[in-house]
């Protein structure tokens, strides 16, 4: 019997030893498909960040995790960025303190939200809004920023302090965003002297009304505020009545008091002017054949007359172009990340052109033309 091997024998091996050599390298690239083929996972956070007492400069979020650095970001329930942490590394991180910045426009009180940054800028620092959102953007799950939300209010540690308490606060359980309601606070002062103090009332920590009181020593008194709620954001809110190191507060349900909207009473090549009512934080962007051609400056929930829109100087508007001007809610300069303001499912904006800007075609007709004008 011979010992050579059939060149059919052969063919069968070698088809045998290419089978099993696929299959191998078949098995690492799955393996190591995302590193070959060059796909990552989608960075992934957490974070909980639950309600607490504070004075006004930091606050505490009581976790976080990260798969990449970055930061913890708090803002106002205006979307306005109150605070920012230090640059954390990926991993889990526990009782994180964050500090208010020195230019916020406010204190650490109030309905705040804390959301995780990634650091993907390559200079110091958090980079979101000096980059204008480029770098520095949220991390994501199922499409919308990690982020949590909660009530911080004032200590109510007084031991050792002259601050007057406040006992108890009665405010209404609804309102709307231009009325005045009256509520009341019993407030004390916990010293043996008369003393004159200041006393707040905050809508989710922004300062709408504020009174200097006057109480003799121990003496407890039932003090009615009357506090115009025009500029507040709707929705649930907290209402406040604050001393220098005390607090009390109330839930709020605010419902903006007119229907939104935007009118345009005047338009040229340079620029166009708006009426808005707009019932959260953001601006008036006009466009034109889907590109952004200018956008007003930032506008608080309300109602406001004469906005400008300036026009980009490379625009080029014929007197019969079709152009629209539309409500987003956010800020300006992140123009390509805010969401439109909707009524009834559509967005609110309205049709006109440099022709007939200020007729009443151009001031808010219903319908896929324009809504809420």
């Amino acid at each position: 019997m011979s010992s050579r091997l059939t060149f059919g024998t052969l063919k069968r091996i070698i088809g045998i030893l290419i089978a099993i050599a696929v299959v191998l390298a078949a098995g690492i690239v799955v393996g190591q498909a995302p590193a070959i083929f060059g796909v990552e996972q989608d960075p992934e956070a957490s974070i909980t960040f639950e309600d607490q007492q504070g004075d006004g400069t930091n606050v505490t979020v009581q976790s976080v995790s990260l798969s990449e650095g970055g930061y913890v970001v708090i803002t106002g329930s205006g979307g306005e960025t109150l605070a920012v942490s230090d640059r954390l590394e990926a991993g889990s991180h526990e009782n994180v303190t964050v500090e208010r910045d020195d230019e916020a426009p406010r204190e650490l009180v109030g309905q705040l939200t804390a959301t995780v940054h990634r650091d993907t800028s390559q200079r110091d620092g958090y980079a979101y809004e000096a980059t204008d959102g480029e770098e520095d953007r949220p991390y994501l799950e199922d499409g919308f920023p990690v982020s949590d939300t909660a009530t911080v209010t004032t200590t109510e540690e007084t031991v050792g302090t002259d601050s007057f308490v406040v006992e108890s606060i009665d405010a209404p359980a609804n309102a709307t965003t231009n009325e005045t309601i009256e509520l009341s606070a019993e407030i004390r002062n916990p010293t043996e002297f008369q003393t004159q103090q200041a006393v707040t009332v905050r809508i989710d920590g922004t300062v709408f009304e504020r009174q200097v009181l006057e109480l003799e020593g121990g003496e407890s008194r039932t003090v009615t505020f009357e506090t115009d709620t025009s500029g507040a954001a709707p929705g649930n809110r907290t209402v406040g009545v604050y001393t220098d190191a005390d607090g009390a507060i109330a839930p709020i349900e605010l419902e903006f008091h007119t229907e939104p909207s935007v009118s345009v009473d005047d338009a040229s090549n340079e620029s166009v002017t708006v009426a808005a009512a707009i019932p959260e934080t953001g601006f008036v962007a006009v466009e034109g054949n889907g590109t952004v051609l200018g956008t007003s400056g930032e506008l608080e929930p309300g109602e406001h007359e004469n906005v400008t829109v300036e026009l980009s100087e490379n625009a080029s508007v014929a007197e019969n172009d079709e152009l629209t001007a539309t409500l987003y809610a956010g800020a300006p300069d992140d123009v390509d990340s805010a969401p439109p303001i909707e009524r009834d499912g559509e967005p609110v904006s309205t049709t006109f052109t440099l022709a007939d800007a200020g007729d009443d075609s151009s001031n808010g007709s219903t319908g896929n033309e324009s809504t809420g004008g």
